[in-house]
Order: C-alpha cells, then structure tokens, then sequence
C-alpha cells in the first residue's frame, strides 16, 4: 500500500477503535522515564506534563511505575503501591480525563536494575539470576550506574512478585488510570526472566522458551483477572540487549509471546522495534522484523522505536502497526499530533534534561506552535 499523502488522510490521525476506547489518532506517548516523582510519590507538576500532552482521544502511557517497594532502581521515579501514591496520581489521571484523553499506567519492576540504596533495608535486589549488570555508562555519556548483585528468587517466591503486580494494577485503576501496561521490556525484571542471556534458572520459570516466558504470562494472567482483560496491555523488546539482556533467539521469544498473549484476550501489545538495540542517536541496522508477530497477536499492536511522522504514516498506511508510540519527539512537543497534522517543525529534545530533577525544565516548558496553549 502506498503512504497516503493528503493531509485530509494522514494515516497517523486517522480515528481507532481500541477496545471501548475510541481514539482520535493513533498517536501515543510513550512511557518516559522522568525522575521528578520524589521520594516515588507523583508530583503537582506532573499535572501539568500529562495534560500538555493530552488530547481528546489521545493515548498517553504513564512513566514507568514501581509495583512495590522492591520495584525501584533509580531516584524520584514513581510507585504505585502505597494509598499516598493513589491519592497522588488521582490529580493527574482527572487531569488528562477532562481533556478527553485515555492514560493507562506502566507498572514495572526493574529487578537486578538496582542498587541496595534503593531497596527495603538495604537488601539486594532480586531477579531471574544472581549475575549482577556490570557498571553502564549513564545517557548523558559520563556519569557511571553502578548496580548491586542481585538475589535469585526462589520459586516460591516467584508467586508472591506477580501479587504485586495484581495489587498495583488495582490500585492503578482505584487512582482513576483507564488500564495498566506491563512493563516487560528492556531488561527489566520480566525481561530477566524471559531473556536467556540473563536467565540461568533450573526451575519451571527457567530453561526451555516456555518457562522463562512462564513468569511474564503469570503476571498477564493475573492482572487481567483483576481488573479485566480489556484494560490490559504489555511492552516487549525481544529484540532489545539494554541491561545485558539479549537472547539467543529474540525471533522465537517474540513470536511466542505475541502468540501466548492470546490466550488472555488483552487489550494490546506494544512492541519495540528491533532496529533499537543500540543505545544512542544512530539507529541499528537490522534486518530483523515485528511483521510476525503483529501477524499472530489478535488484539491492538504498538509499535516504538525511532519513529518520525513519515516511518508512522507509512507504519500505519501498510498496516504494520494499529498505533505508533512516540517518546523523545513527544517530550519536546506537548502538541506533537497539531505539528504532524501541520507537517511543521518540531522543537529539539535536550537530552540533558530528559532525567532532572527541576519540576519545569526539561518538562513543561517546551513551547507549542501557539505561544497561547
């Protein structure tokens, strides 16, 4: 199929039915990581970051949330397990509901992505393994993250992690958020389950493709039961390393996923782009592709990764994708659908600001194509 060109017929603002979700355009926001929740509660000043970039049916996905005092790994990142995390996002969620959008909430565990100083106690983190993630250069290309060793969960433990999960999507809907998205990308916890470059397990959440996806699926089931299918999604990066969390045949693991996911009637799956295996400005070539695994999943596909207004237009024109995600192009331009719709020019991102801990720079001062909004 060709791109369609009239500006009457961009494909990236055409309507989309999701669900019981109607979307104006298929334009998300993608769960950013921001840093400025402190001490993990949700701020006043993200009231205004959310609803910047609101609009009527607009999906927004919240920035990666913790499911429980265990979840977290870097600072002033938000939670969602405490009743003063609930009543704190509660401002927020109105927020972008009186502007008519939709926002689910990213639930995450960042598992051996950890430090003892971000833990209960001071204890180690947990994970798939006790291989820890050696130093990583942090994105501003100086500064080093260093990582605690983690602890193997047993598997009795297994259980009581995927519990967290279910309670924090509870409360995600109690804050008022429209669904939940799974964190289980770019070499987080679920991620260190199902990747086998990490995973060294000899129990039923390890070994063969179908255990190491075993703890991901739990995790699905699990939530979905809680507060229904239709208000659950999943991020995926089968072919991501981050984290030192590669696998052997992301093909297959992405292919397995996308068709074991059926099975819980979800709402959708987001997957991120092979092409964004290295980290940094240059995008990797690579000859890999999402087409089967959009083909086997049965519910909403995004897709992420490095995508400009032509590779989204064209993405959603040749049906490769339902919904195309967009995050640093979107921090930059709280009015991002208004500028595609416009073709006009977009504001630079600051890579500096993007983990900072000032309520306004790098966040909501951004300016809009009118200096009114």
């Amino acid at each position: 199929m060709n791109m369609v060109k009239s500006s009457s017929l961009i494909p990236l603002l055409t309507p989309y039915q999701m669900g019981q979700f109607h979307l104006s355009h298929r334009i998300v926001l993608a769960p950013l990581t921001r840093q400025r929740s402190y001490n993990s509660v949700p701020q006043p000043h993200a009231v205004l970051y959310y609803s910047q970039r609101t609009t009527k049916g607009g999906l927004l996905i919240s920035e990666a949330t913790g499911v429980s005092d265990t979840a977290q790994g870097y600072p002033d990142t938000p939670g969602i397990w405490t009743d003063e995390q609930v009543e704190a996002w509660k401002p927020i969620v109105d927020a972008v509901h009186a502007k008519g959008g939709v926002f689910f909430c990213q639930i995450w565990h960042v598992g051996r992505v950890s430090h003892q100083r971000f833990q209960p106690n001071g204890q180690d983190p947990i994970s798939s393994t006790d291989k820890p993630v050696t130093p990583q250069i942090r994105s501003n290309g100086v500064d080093v993250a260093e990582f605690s060793p983690p602890r193997q969960l047993t598997t009795e433990e297994v259980p009581r992690v995927v519990n967290d999960f279910r309670l924090a999507a509870r409360k995600a809907i109690e804050a008022g958020f429209d669904g939940v998205e799974i964190h289980g990308a770019h070499g987080y916890l679920i991620d260190q389950f199902m990747k086998d470059q990490v995973n060294n397990r000899s129990d039923i959440y390890g070994g063969s493709l179908e255990n190491r996806c075993r703890f991901a699926l739990e995790i699905v089931d699990a939530v979905s039961q809680e507060i229904g299918a239709e208000r659950v999604g999943i991020r995926l990066s089968p072919f991501a390393d981050y984290m030192q969390s590669g696998d052997s045949n992301p093909e297959a693991l992405g292919l397995y996923m996308a068709k074991a996911l059926n099975k819980y009637n979800i709402l959708y799956c987001h997957m991120v782009e092979p092409r964004m295996r290295t980290v940094g400005e240059k995008l990797d070539k690579c000859p890999h592709s999402l087409a089967p695994m959009r083909q086997a999943f049965q519910g909403t596909f995004l897709v992420a990764g490095g995508y400009d207004r032509e590779e989204g237009n064209k993405a959603i024109a040749e049906g490769h994708a339902d919904l195309v995600v967009y995050g640093r192009w979107f921090l930059a331009n709280p009015d991002l659908p208004k500028r595609f719709a416009l073709n006009a020019p977009l504001n630079k991102y600051n890579r500096e600001t993007f983990y900072f801990s000032d309520p306004v720079v790098g966040y909501t001062d951004y300016p809009f194509l009118d200096s009114d909004e």
